[in-house]
Parts: structure tokens; C-alpha cells; sequence
């Protein structure tokens, strides 16, 4: 039998937590293996090799953006067609899905390859740096199709309530690179390329597993004949389109930033630019860990028609996400040097640049759960249009708009404040959207709190 009990569960802050917290811990761990590439490399080999990985970054979220817009869109399709009463049709277009995904990292791993050597030969690189970002990004691209099929069977996990075993391929990858990373870099001395085929490794771990469990017709969601819907396609891309704009617009950015780094102070900026990006994404893994946690949950309420359940569900998640906000404010701010300190030397250059820049963009921990919660929301609530529109601007309009002016005004730290003050707009723009909406899909944030301040 199907078991969707934690559908039919009443909605209270602790059976959100209970559905949401092996999601948040995945998040977590997800994020903190990512940065094991940048501990490692940083340490044992040097800050050149850690810049390299930033400006790698852009390529890698390309693929991330795909994967993520597959995952998000189909998983709210999916969802809500099973909360419609249509289990077996679910099933066909989830087949169907993870099929695209396999036929998309095909082509991008492809592409990947034909376009490298010259998009880093014309950034005007020293030659270590540029053979450092070939020889990570070359590896990297081997696992693009197991990358796009663990970013999936994660979400697929989680929708069908199975997200302890998704924390659990999580983890069991992230021991996998970290173990890997030893022994490439510091036993076998594969260098920065050894740090990328750990890291695909690890993600190739959910992909395995995701294959196996799904592969069970006992599971709520699994393989069945696949129903080839180019409509279920379409949905699934326009619906999941917000969270590929993100992804694919973070690449922008980076490498906006990258540039900027470059032209204030060079290769050490961008050193400096990535050390303050692991801290910040770690942070945001929360807010990213909770909203795909209750995704589902939003998703089928929707479909079910339960209105009740989705107003409740929402207003609590408005409280969670506020205290999330002022604990990883307050841990960011506190422990800012020995979260650089891993990374680098307090007597390298990079040290002090990353301290300073990190003090400046933990304000934006105030705003960015928001604004992650209510793009996830419309993707949930299958308005992509307005998840798209929440997402890009966030990610791209108004992160470009400030690092055109304020560095422009205030040199470096311009650069620093780009960050917090496009998320601070963004938030103007999510509490628009969601008081807009709130009539036609039935939440309330009439009682919609307001960020605590620092």
C-alpha cells in the first residue's frame, strides 16, 4: 500500500519540522561537502587553486540550473497530480523525466568540453590559474549526467517521503568526498582535478541509490512505462523555471564578481569571493533545506484542494524561516574569523579581504530565507510565471543593479554590500507577491513577520 500519511497529518510546527529537518540537514551537509573541495584545495595546494574553483563556478551552475529546474517543476507536477488522484499518470511523467535528464547531461557534458579551453583562455588568467580551472572543470564534467540525476532523486526522495534516506545518501556522499579528497590530493597527488572526481563521485552516490529505490513498485513514487508528454515537459520547465533562473543567474553573478575582484584587487579577491561564498551558502542551505522540505507538503494541499492546510502550513513557515534568520545572523557575524581562518592563513592577503567581506554580506542572512521560501512557494503552487519573476530579479536585476553602482561609489566595499542590499530589495518584491496572491490559492500573511533586525 501507498503510504502518504504525512500528507493527512494535522499541520503543526512539529510535524513540519519532522518532514523538514532530515531535508535541512541534507541541505546542510550538501553544502558543507561542497566546501570540502575548497578546504582541501585551499590547504594543500593554494588560494590560485581555490580561485580556480570560483571561476570554474559559472559552468558548474549551468548544470546545476538544469538539474534544479528538471527537479523543482517536475516534483511540483508530480506532486500535485498525485494529490489530484492521479498516482499512475504521476508515475509515467516522473519516468519520463529522469529520462530528459539523462538525455540533457549527455549533451551538456558535450558542449562542456568543446567550449572550456577557450572560455578561460579569454579571461586573461596567469597560465597556473587557467590550467587549474581546465584540468577541475575537465574532470567535473565526467559526472554531469550522475550530478543531474542526484539533484533530482533528492527532490523525488523528499516527495515521496523518504527524506531520512535521502539525508542518508547525503551523508553517505558527503563522508565519500571528503575521504576521496584525502587521497587524491594528499596521498595519490592528482591535484586539483583529484578534488573534482571526489566530488562527482560523492553526488554519484544519491544517482545510484535513486536508481535502485525507485526501481521498487512498492515505493509512492517509482519506474513505470514511460507516457512521452512534451506538455508534462513543458510544464515541468516553465514551472521549474524560477529555480533554474537562480542557478543560472548565481553563474552570472559570479562571474561579475569574479571580474570585479579582478579589477580592484586581483586573483586574491577572487580567493577571497569564493571563501565568503561557501560561508554564505552554508547559512542559506537552511532556508533551501526548509523550503524544499515543504514543497510537497505545499504542493499537494494545493492539488488536494485543502485549503486550510496550506494557510497553515505557510504561516508557520513565515515564523520558522524568521527565527532561522536571526541564529545564522548571529552565528555568521561571530565566528567570521575562524569560518576564514580554515580556509587560509591569518598572514595571507586573502585572510583580512574575506573577514571584512563577510561581515558586510552576513546581513543579508536577514532577507534571503524569505525570499527563498516564496519563489519555492509559486513553484509549489505551480505559478512558475511569478516564482520566475521573484527568482530573477532577486538573483539577477537587482544584484546587477547594485554591483554596477556600488562599487562604482565605494570601491570594495561596494562589492561586499551588493549582496544585502539586493536581497533587502527582493524582500520588498516576495512580500508583494505573497500579499497579491494570498486570496487566490487561500494562505494568509496577514501576520507575516517581519525580518528581525541585526
Amino acid at each position: 500500500m501507498e503510504d502518504q500519511t504525512v500528507y493527512s497529518k494535522p499541520v503543526t510546527r512539529k510535524n513540519i519540522l519532522r518532514f523538514a529537518v532530515p531535508t535541512i540537514a541534507m541541505s546542510l551537509f550538501m553544502s558543507f561537502y561542497t566546501m570540502v573541495d575548497g578546504l582541501f584545495v585551499s590547504n594543500l595546494i593554494g588560494t590560485d587553486a581555490l580561485s580556480a574553483i570560483n571561476l570554474t563556478a559559472p559552468v558548474i551552475q549551468l548544470v546545476t540550473a538544469v538539474s534544479t529546474m528538471l527537479a523543482t517543476g517536475g516534483s511540483a507536477v508530480i506532486m500535485k497530480k498525485m494529490g489530484a488522484g492521479q498516482p499512475d499518470e504521476a508515475r509515467e511523467d516522473f519516468t519520463f523525466l529522469i529520462l530528459v535528464n539523462v538525455v540533457v547531461g549527455l549533451v551538456m557534458c558535450a558542449v562542456g568540453y568543446q567550449v572550456m579551453d577557450g572560455l578561460f583562455a579569454s579571461m586573461g588568467l596567469s597560465d597556473k590559474v587557467q590550467g587549474y580551472c581546465v584540468e577541475y572543470l575537465g574532470r567535473y564534467l565526467l559526472f554531469t549526467v550522475p550530478i543531474l540525476l542526484m539533484n533530482n532523486f533528492t527532490l523525488y526522495m523528499i516527495a515521496a517521503d523518504m527524506a531520512k534516506l535521502s539525508l542518508i545518501c547525503s551523508v553517505s556522499g558527503g563522508v565519500l568526498n571528503m575521504v576521496l579528497d584525502f587521497v587524491f590530493i594528499s596521498v595519490l597527488k592528482l591535484g586539483i582535478g583529484g578534488a573534482a572526481v571526489a566530488t562527482g563521485l560523492g553526488y554519484s552516490v544519491t544517482a545510484v541509490v535513486g536508481l535502485v529505490v525507485f526501481a521498487r513498485k512498492t515505493r509512492l513514487l517509482h519506474f513505470r512505462k514511460p507516457a512521452f508528454r512534451l506538455s508534462v515537459l513543458g510544464r515541468a520547465a516553465s514551472n521549474g523555471c524560477s529555480e533554474m533562473a537562480t542557478a543560472l543567474v548565481t553563474g552570472i553573478v559570479t562571474i561579475l564578481f569574479n571580474w570585479t575582484m579582478l579589477h580592484y584587487v586581483g586573483e586574491d579577491g577572487v580567493a577571497a569571493v569564493t571563501i565568503i561564498t561557501y560561508v554564505l551558502m552554508f547559512a542559506s542551505s537552511l532556508y533551501a533545506g526548509y523550503s524544499y522540505g515543504v514543497a510537497p507538503m505545499l504542493s499537494y494541499y494545493y492539488g488536494a484542494g485543502d485549503r486550510e492546510k496550506l494557510r497553515q502550513t505557510v504561516a508557520l513557515s513565515l515564523k520558522i524561516i524568521s527565527c532561522i534568520s536571526v541564529v545564522t545572523l548571529t552565528l555568521s557575524l561571530a565566528l567570521t574569523r575562524p569560518l576564514v581562518s580554515v580556509f587560509t592563513a591569518p598572514d595571507n592577503p586573502v585572510f583580512a579581504l574575506a573577514v571584512t567581506g563577510n561581515r558586510f554580506c552576513s546581513v543579508a542572512l536577514l532577507f534571503i530565507g524569505f525570499n527563498i521560501f516564496a519563489s519555492g512557494l509559486f513553484t509549489a503552487l505551480s505559478n512558475g510565471i511569478v516564482s520566475a519573476v521573484l527568482a530573477f530579479s532577486r538573483s539577477f536585476v537587482f544584484m546587477v543593479a547594485a554591483m554596477l553602482t556600488l562599487p562604482a561609489l565605494l570601491d570594495v566595499t561596494g562589492v561586499w554590500l551588493a549582496t544585502p542590499v539586493a536581497e533587502a530589495m527582493a524582500l520588498a518584491l516576495s512580500a508583494f507577491m505573497l500579499v497579491r496572491y494570498q486570496t487566490r490559492y487561500g494562505y494568509s500573511v496577514h501576520a507575516m513577520p517581519e525580518p528581525a533586525e541585526g
